[in-house]
């Protein structure tokens, strides 16, 4: 049984960082990437950035809201992903969702595309 459990989210002001972190326990065969997506309340989930493991080769996408501000990384050893916030605006408020696996050849884009999601932590900028 796969479980990602995301930690980190709290309230700050506009301008202030956030770190999340995801932690995935169980076992995912193969080398697969993981990725980050959010849902404000009434609006439709977002893709919000996503990073590759591929022998050894580590790509990062992002979202176009969040491109320039947001830095993905992971730590295999640990299997944990981190979501560096900084410069956070008020329409960065919602729920945020670590998801996995996704793998070569797939949408990392797609919410589609992976199997497991952890429970969702509240990010809160106030203005």
């Amino acid at each position: 049984q796969v479980q990602l459990v995301e930690s980190g989210g709290g309230s700050v002001q506009a301008g202030g960082s956030l770190r999340l972190s995801c932690a995935a326990s169980g076992v995912i065969f193969g080398s697969y990437g993981m990725g980050w997506f959010r849902q404000a309340p009434g609006k439709e989930r977002e893709f919000v950035a996503a990073i590759n493991w591929n022998g050894g080769s580590t790509r990062k996408k992002y979202g176009d809201s969040v491109k320039g501000r947001f830095a993905i990384s992971r730590d295999n050893a640990k299997n944990t992903v981190y979501l560096q916030m900084s410069s956070l605006k008020s329409e960065d408020t919602a729920v945020y969702y670590c998801a996995a696996p996704y793998y070569s050849g797939t949408d990392p884009y797609a919410s589609s595309s992976y199997s497991y999601w952890g429970q969702g932590t509240q990010v809160t900028v106030s203005s």
